[in-house]
């Protein structure tokens, strides 16, 4: 490589950090992004946290949230992690500046090994970079989720370096390194939907060998290669892999274990609403391309002035308390009407980049062209999900894995990475392939700005009538003078955004053509669309991600705040979000003091705020509750039987069984904290066992019956009582002695043998039960506790927390990094020697020339 061209690349890096810094400039002023999913993981991992704080030792288990849980989807580490310390020097900038350094830098790798040219690719790195749904996911706090999706076009790269660069050794070295970092951001979804993108590249290679159009050797080397590449990059990530592999398979993604009407018991996955609750409307799609098309988010700052104006409007014109009632339920966001429950904002790639993605599919080489439309096509297809049932029902029943992952909207992120990229590959081969006509790019150019423009002056013209402005339930509950009102304000926020797309694709379209005509040079031609682009996704970006998600520090690393003083109001100023915050802090001060006062291990039912929708609770305590998507399927399962009709009778039941020693009623302003006196304990004997033949009638027991005397056990688990013998002891005692999140420690005295009930959620893999230090086997009760056959006498019973699959994943994680090592440094030794060969080899030949 030339050395200007490093010097550029170099300053192209560079260039990317201060764009980061511009963006996200607050922190420059020791401020912190307040992400609201973060803020909710600061409260489920406190446990965690604090147990590798004390102990300086990891656990994979913690009490926290949903009577307890597996941690490794609340950020557990995994020792012997070698690829995460790789993960964790790239990402040596604060917070979101890493990330959008990431999502820059990564392309820019893509764009100089598809176009092999600075200016291209650095082109093509804004483009991608500043991809508006990449702003919105971070202000959300789905940082797992970008940070995945950072590392899809240098992985992207290191493949296209093998299939068309030919690259073995450079393309191998770069495939595993960045299939490992992206594994190990450990989004499995948004990897899941990348290589659904890829197999058409796969098939593309495959098609052009059958055709001759490459060789049949060099298509099975480089397959060879990258599968090599592919399972030392998972290799690496054999313990976060394996362990989520099996936690999985107990949670909410894994196989029902009820049966009734909407669901059949062993069916894997999720029900099929779940799954496709956020499907992107057919025409939605188009928000590509304008971002209001649709509306926004659901809650745009536009949103606020309509809202005053609508409560203006229903006083001045409701009729009767019914049509009240029907507005409040048909209006659930003034500012957005798709056919999504609702949105944080559009998935906007930028008119230019829309435009020129269009360009490129007409003049990029065909090796790119028809993988990438194949792959945009049928993501574009899959992210409809309800609105393309056919589709979806056949992804859902047939294609592997595909059930585990809801949101189908979220698979967009393929057309995010691959627009860009045919962008850039039809804009060069535009400005630099001799091969193609000028009276042939010049038709492709007018024909295509004729269209765009043509399309939206339709909408312009008549947008209320193919866009409507309202969604269905809208109509069906709105009276006229609300949906006239909504239809013209919604109107106006569409038009805005589809005019300034006309402009900048008639500008980008204006000077294309001038430097067809060479009445511009190429580069200023590449910085003037570079510029318009910058600044339409700069602005609009700005809605959703801007100065006002950064926040003091205070609030960013102590987001459960216990007092509301001037100190803080004054801080808090008219943020929404932290105004949210401080509301809690009556509760988080009911909650500290109860932790303060009882020290022993216990769980908190807390209605104050919405129990499963929190941590609040899980941040001074173990909870009842929590917050996150991949709960265990019992747990799940006892919420939707019980907590959603909130039985006066049978919820206060289950509470007893979960050890549910104080509950917090009232509201966020005034809570009451309630010691509850019934509550079964943290283990307790039972002489009494009624079997019953199905998981439902197992979670219809438990609510019915005294759980401190008599234990629901499957027929299937009967077995377990052979040769063993119950009898009550009035007298007998179980008590809590040592408390981690991992190792539990009890004493028991008994005269008759017993079973003893744990108030500890039953998980299959890892757990072990020790009497006097002799493992035992033990037996789930009352639908998911564990339960286990306890002699007479005294005894130590101890539970620890040691999956066997963390050790294995180790060894087969540094056993993978270490051959890659090897690996790596081998072909760099054989780059190095080739390169040397062909020094030798020009240094002879000059000598003969001479």
């Amino acid at each position: 490589m030339k050395k200007n061209n490093l010097i550029y690349i170099a300053g192209c890096l560079l260039l990317f950090i201060i764009i980061g810094f511009l963006y996200a400039n607050p922190v420059l002023s020791g401020k912190q992004l307040f992400q609201h999913d973060i803020v909710q993981y600061k409260g489920g991992a406190r446990e965690l946290l604090d147990h590798r704080a004390q102990y300086g030792q990891e656990t994979y288990w913690s009490d926290s949230m949903f009577g307890g849980m597996p941690t490794y989807q609340m950020g557990s580490q995994f020792r012997g992690d070698l690829i995460k310390q790789v993960d964790n020097l790239l990402n040596f900038l604060p917070k979101p500046v890493n990330y959008l350094f990431l999502l820059f830098s990564g392309f820019f790798l893509l764009g100089l090994v598809a176009v092999r040219n600075w200016k291209y690719a650095l082109l093509g790195a804004t483009f991608f970079g500043l991809s508006t749904y990449f702003y919105i996911i971070i202000a959300a706090g789905h940082n797992g989720k970008v940070h995945t999706i950072a590392y899809f076009a240098p992985l992207l790269a290191g493949i296209l370096l093998v299939y068309i660069r030919k690259k073995y050794i450079t393309g191998f070295i770069v495939t595993t390194l960045f299939m490992g970092l992206q594994v190990a951001a450990n989004h499995p979804q948004m990897s899941y939907y990348l290589f659904i993108g890829l197999g058409f590249l796969f098939l593309s290679e495959l098609v052009r060998a059958v055709l001759g159009k490459t060789d049949w050797k060099h298509f099975g080397i480089a397959s060879g290669t990258l599968a090599l590449a592919f399972v030392l990059g998972v290799g690496m990530n054999s313990q976060r892999i394996m362990a989520n592999a099996e936690y999985v398979t107990e949670t909410v993604r894994g196989k029902q274990i009820l049966t009734h009407e909407s669901q059949t018991s062993d069916k894997s996955g999720m029900e099929k609403q779940s799954i496709l609750m956020w499907s992107y409307g057919k025409l939605e799609t188009l928000n590509l391309f304008i971002p209001r098309l649709m509306g926004g988010g659901s809650s745009e700052k536009e949103g606020g002035p309509m809202m005053e104006n609508i409560q203006q409007l229903v006083q001045e014109n409701a009729r009767s308390q019914a049509e009240v009632d029907n507005i409040v339920r048909g209006l659930s966001s003034p500012t957005y009407w798709g056919e999504q429950p609702g949105t944080s904002g559009p998935a906007y790639q930028g008119a230019i980049v829309i435009f020129l993605a269009v360009l490129g599919f007409f003049f990029a080489h065909k090796k790119y062209r028809y993988w990438i439309l194949g792959a945009s096509v049928l993501t574009i297809m899959l992210a409809w999900g309800s609105n393309l049932m056919f589709l979806s029902d056949l992804f859902i029943d047939f294609v592997p894995f595909y059930n585990k992952f809801r949101a189908p909207s979220s698979i967009l992120v393929v057309v995010e990475l691959l627009f860009p990229m045919i962008a850039i590959l039809g804009l060069y081969r535009f400005f630099k392939d001799q091969t193609l006509d000028e009276a042939y790019k010049q038709k492709i150019l007018t024909s295509v700005t004729a269209v765009f423009t043509a399309v939206i002056l339709l909408l312009l013209v008549f947008g209320k009538s193919i866009l409507g402005f309202y969604n269905a339930t809208e109509k069906a509950y709105l009276p006229p003078y609300l949906l006239d009102y909504l239809a013209d304000e919604r109107y106006g926020m569409f038009r805005d955004d589809a005019i300034k797309a006309l402009i900048y694709v008639l500008i980008c379209a204006a000077v294309l053509f001038l430097g067809l005509k060479k009445k511009l040079g190429q580069n200023v031609v590449l910085i003037i669309i570079g510029m318009v682009s910058i600044f339409d996704l700069w602005t609009v970006n700005q809605r959703y991600l801007n100065d006002g998600n950064f926040v003091d520090a205070i609030f960013a690393e102590e987001p459960f705040q216990t007092e509301v003083t001037d100190i803080l109001i004054d801080k808090v100023g008219d943020n929404r979000e932290l105004q949210s915050l401080l509301m809690h802090a009556h509760v988080n001060k009911t909650l500290e003091t109860i932790a303060e006062k009882d020290k022993g291990h216990y769980r908190i039912y807390n209605q104050a705020i919405s129990p499963f929708n929190e941590t609040n609770t899980s941040y001074f305590k173990s909870s009842v509750g929590g917050y996150h998507a991949v709960k265990l399927r019992r747990y799940d399962d006892l919420i939707g039987h019980y907590f959603s009709n909130l039985d006066t009778v049978k919820v206060p039941r289950i509470l007893n069984m979960l050890n549910t020693k104080y509950m917090i009623f009232g509201d966020e302003q005034q809570p009451e904290a309630v010691p509850n006196p019934y509550a079964n304990g943290n283990a307790w004997f039972v002489s009494d066992v009624k079997f019953v033949n199905t998981p439902n009638e197992e979670i219809d027991q438990i609510g019915i019956i005294d759980t401190k005397k008599t234990a629901v056990i499957a027929a299937a688990d009967k077995k377990y009582f052979d040769g063993k013998t119950l009898a009550a002891d009035s007298t007998a005692t179980l008590k809590l002695t040592d408390y981690k999140a991992d190792a539990l420690e009890f004493r028991t005295q008994s005269k008759t043998p017993q079973l003893a009930v744990f108030s500890e959620i039953y998980y299959p893999h890892g757990w072990k039960i020790l009497i006097d230090e002799k493992e035992v086997p033990y037996i789930k009760a009352n639908y998911l506790l564990r339960a286990v056959h306890i002699p007479a006498g005294e005894h130590t019973v101890r539970m620890v927390f040691e999956p066997e699959v963390i050790a294995r994943g180790k060894i087969i994680s540094m056993i993978a990094f270490g051959l890659f090592l090897a690996l790596t440094l081998g072909g760099i030794w054989k780059l190095y020697e080739r390169r040397n060969s062909d020094a030798d080899s020009r240094v002879h030949q000059d000598k003969v020339d001479a």
